[in-house]
């Protein structure tokens, strides 16, 4: 009975450390998205600003205004914008809503099974 509690524990002792690891790596994948995520967006917002800015100066061009009124060009493209931002957090609340908080799933699948070994050892 000494034996299978000291290699039960063992098991525990390795499960826990393939959790860690399992974790690290994840975190690790993540973190290395983020950093390329935030690249990416340093250069989409720059790129962004002069479509923007160009859009603006075309609805000006467009709308039934005056010379002189070039605001509302800039008006319209800034509600278009909020509207989408408020579209995209919107979507993006779902998802996060939906996938939840990152587990170590393997570890927690074969922590189950040496549970299961276990009480079926004892019986």
């Amino acid at each position: 009975m000494q034996q299978i509690t000291d290699k039960a524990t063992l098991l525990v002792r390795e499960e826990i450390e393939l959790a860690k690891v399992e974790m690290t790596e994840k975190v690790t994948k993540l973190a290395q998205s983020a950093a390329i995520f935030i690249a990416a967006g340093v250069f989409a917002i720059f790129g962004l600003s002069i479509l923007l800015q160009g859009f603006a100066w075309f609805a000006w061009w467009v709308l039934p205004v005056p010379a002189s009124q070039t605001f509302w060009g800039f008006f319209l493209v800034a509600f278009l914008l909020f509207l989408t931002g408020g579209l995209a957090g919107y979507g993006a609340s779902r998802i996060v809503k939906k996938t939840g908080a990152p587990a170590p799933t393997m570890a927690m699948e074969e922590a189950q099974r040496i549970k299961q070994t276990v009480d079926e050892a004892r019986s």
